[in-house]
């Protein structure tokens, strides 16, 4: 039979499980009802921005990404919010492989450069946060369960993921996009993580997601963005 110190630890751990929902589930309900005051983009402006880079460089991915970026980095609203070092990264989720580069990342959305120049394919995730791809370069392709065709999205058009949802998504050959989520960031990473903590087992690349994604969190949080 469980001792009564031990019955006692674990109904004093239940108590405080109690005590810090009763506490936090308010505080997310708040937050959740004025989301849209903490954002500082919109997936019309993305895509406005993406669909002009598109119009002036054609498919040279290296200047769209370019024009994206500093154009964003003049505007008033989000310059100051801005990573303007071009640092790319692998990132393996959901079974797929490809690149980003962290333009913006804060608690209620990221903003990043996602592809690959040899095609990948692999599942969504299903998210906190709704999703906006915005192709730049190349054509992805994405199915749900029950439909008989493929969505198909080429340049110059966005496919937006919306919270909750799960796809089965491929970019048959070279695809570039801008990735704009908006929502509840931190619990994405888990899916971010989750492939290269069973499978690839890559550390070095974990380290340094872990890094940037971090180190531009903390510096908008202390910008007084959340």
């Amino acid at each position: 039979m469980p001792s009564s110190r031990s019955s006692s630890g674990i109904g004093g751990w239940l108590k405080f499980f109690a005590i810090l929902i009763g506490i936090l589930t308010p505080i997310v309900y708040i937050l959740e009802q004025n989301l849209e005051k903490f954002y500082i983009f919109s997936p019309d402006q993305l895509h406005d921005v993406a669909k002009r880079a598109i119009s002036v460089h054609g498919n040279d991915t290296r200047a769209i990404v370019k024009h994206i970026v500093d154009e964003l980095g003049a505007q008033v609203g989000t310059k100051s919010h801005i990573n303007h070092d071009e640092e790319w990264i692998f990132n393996n989720a959901g079974g797929a492989m490809g690149a980003m580069y962290i333009i913006h990342a804060s608690v209620t959305e990221y903003l990043i450069i996602f592809g690959t120049a040899i095609g990948t394919e692999g599942h969504t995730g299903r998210h906190t946060a709704d999703d906006y791809f915005h192709i730049l370069t190349g054509v992805q392709m994405a199915y749900v369960p029950g439909e008989y065709e493929p969505e198909i999205y080429p340049p110059g058009s966005v496919h937006h993921l919306h919270r909750g949802d799960a796809k089965q998504y491929k970019m048959p050959e070279s695809c570039f996009a801008l990735e704009y989520a908006r929502g509840w960031i931190p619990p994405m990473l888990f899916f971010g993580f989750a492939d290269g903590l069973s499978s690839t087992l890559d550390l070095p690349t974990l380290w340094r997601t872990t890094f940037v994604t971090g180190r531009e969190m903390i510096a908008n949080l202390l910008k007084g963005k959340f």
